[in-house]
This record gives structure tokens, C-alpha cells and sequence, in this order.
């Protein structure tokens, strides 16, 4: 995935914003809370950091090419991150990354989701 890609399918979920900060990092937000980011690492390759449930985060940070995500996990957050293909395609990532917006939208306040005009109940994604 390129960044390119990246910020297009992170455009296309709903309510979202981006901003280019912490040193060039591709930051997706949505109702203000960051769900996502990604940064150039070499060539065409991204390293993208997101959300994931406990469970899931047991799991792939075992597996090669993903991690902890630096900084944000050694803060006790839930965050992963896909530095190389080896264990996750696109799709799978695609994937992670439309979960990882639906855990920030169930967290948003019921007026905020309405606002934005998200599910107040949020309910879990079918991808």
C-alpha cells in the first residue's frame, strides 16, 4: 500500500479528517481521535499504525513485519503497527484499519457521533 492508497481508503471511511504532523506522519482522525497514521519509510513502502482490539494486538505483535506500535504502545495504548507485508496484505490491513475507526467512533459521545452523522450505536463492522 502506498500512501497515496493509504490516505485514499482512509478518506473514504466516514467522517474523517487527516493531518500531516509528528514529522510528516499521515494522521486519519475522526471526531478528533486519531484512528490511524502512516509514514514513508523507504521507496514506496508506508509503516501504518492503528487501533485494534487486545486480543488482536496479542496476536500481531508476535507475527513478522508487525509491532508494537512505537511510542503509542509504550504508553499502554492498543496501537500496531504494519512495517512490512510479511504477515499482513493490503486487504488484511484495509481491514484493520476500518475496525481501528469503528473502536474510536464507539468511544465518541452519542452527541458527537450524531453531529458527525455516525450510528450513535455504532454498531461492529461486516469487513
Amino acid at each position: 500500500m502506498t500512501i497515496e492508497e493509504y490516505d485514499a481508503f482512509c478518506a473514504g471511511l466516514p467522517a474523517t479528517t487527516s493531518v500531516v504532523q509528528w514529522g510528516g506522519a499521515h494522521v486519519w482522525k475522526v471526531g478528533g481521535k486519531v484512528f490511524a497514521l502512516a509514514r514513508p519509510i523507504e521507496g514506496d513502502d508506508i509503516a501504518v499504525s492503528f487501533k485494534c482490539s487486545e486480543i488482536a494486538f496479542r496476536l500481531l505483535s508476535e507475527e513478522p513485519g508487525l509491532r508494537p506500535a512505537p511510542y503509542l504502545a509504550s504508553r499502554g495504548l492498543i496501537w500496531i503497527q504494519r512495517f512490512s507485508m510479511e504477515s499482513m496484505d493490503d486487504a488484511a490491513l484495509r481491514d484493520y484499519l476500518a475496525e481501528s475507526h469503528r473502536l474510536i467512533v464507539r468511544k465518541l459521545s452519542k452527541p458527537a457521533r450524531r453531529r458527525l452523522g455516525l450510528p450513535e450505536d455504532s454498531p461492529r463492522s461486516s469487513s
